[in-house]
């Protein structure tokens, strides 16, 4: 594993798709600061019908696609894989997917921690129109960054804490706006 990747915990990964549910057949998902690709495999592993992994880092994006090589078998079906890996700053793909009006059911974002950067994901994702209707934005946080419990369009409606870490999640209503 590289220096500076925080894989998200199997606790976390468990509750996360505990709360989603088990199969996300038809779905799609956006990992953001995706790291290792370790939710999004998930997500694969669970039906998602596309994930798109996000990582600036390129030795970070090397290892997301080696873990894909070792979790989705190459032959036939290469034709159409479920996953894309964008090696970009995760604000600058938030606006290329914005510009190219892809939409996604579910999102998940875990920044680097002590930099501000999950209430920054939150605000980035509420002014830029990549969201499917109600969709599920889940954000992974140090428990000292407090996020709100509204931020536009999303509302805050579960969250969990592990330790330092917190999940917030936030449903997206296309009705409910500021």
């Amino acid at each position: 594993m590289l220096e500076g990747i925080r894989p998200t915990q199997s606790i976390v990964r468990k509750t996360l798709f505990d709360i989603l549910g088990q199969d996300m057949g038809g779905m799609s998902l956006l990992d953001l600061f995706a790291g290792s690709g370790a939710v999004g495999l998930e997500a694969i592993s669970r039906g998602a019908v596309q994930t798109t992994f996000v990582e600036k880092d390129p030795r970070c994006a090397a290892v997301i696609e080696e873990n894909i090589g070792l979790f989705i078998p190459k032959g036939d079906e290469a034709e159409f894989l479920p996953y894309q890996i964008v090696q970009t700053d995760a604000f600058a793909a938030i606006k290329m997917f914005s510009r190219q009006n892809k939409k996604f059911d579910v999102v998940f974002v875990d920044p680097p921690y002590s930099r501000g950067l999950a209430k920054k994901a939150l605000k980035t994702l509420e002014a830029y129109d990549i969201l499917q209707p109600n969709c599920v934005a889940i954000i992974q946080h140090e428990k000292r960054e407090i996020l709100p419990e509204k931020q536009g369009r999303f509302l805050l409606f579960r969250q969990k804490k592990f330790g330092s870490t917190v999940i917030s999640l936030y449903k997206s209503d296309s009705e409910n706006t500021e």
